[in-house]
């Protein structure tokens, strides 16, 4: 009969023990516990762009990379990151006038969350 108390205290212990294990290494960190970055999860414009072509190419194909190079900006929490246009005389840029259009992709630097995703044209 002991024997049996043993063999069932220490399945239970196991059992326990597995649970506690398994629900601390399997929950992702959530706002407010403290398990948050100092920086956010997505604390500089190198992060930020690697996010922005992750989340593009699945959306509008490999040809979005041909924007590179991306450009991150911070403004407050949310990082907007936009494609560069090429235009055919090899200006491109800001200042160039051409027809076309570039992605953008806002995120959020604490969580990382996709705020907003879209391609002008």
């Amino acid at each position: 009969m002991r024997a049996k108390f043993s063999i069932c205290s220490l399945l239970v212990s196991l059992a326990i023990f597995a649970i506690c294990t398994h629900s601390q290494t399997s929950s992702p960190p959530r706002a407010g516990t403290g398990d948050l970055r100092k920086n956010g999860f997505v604390p500089d414009a190198t992060t930020a762009v690697k996010i922005a072509e992750a989340v593009l190419v699945p959306v509008y194909g490999e040809k979005v990379l041909a924007e590179r190079p991306f450009k991150a900006r911070l403004d407050g929490d949310v990082w907007t990151i936009d494609g560069t246009l090429h235009c055919p005389d090899g200006k491109g840029g800001s200042t160039s006038t051409c027809l076309g259009g570039t992605a953008e992709v806002q995120l959020s630097k604490a969580d990382g969350r996709i705020l907003f995703m879209g391609h002008y044209k």
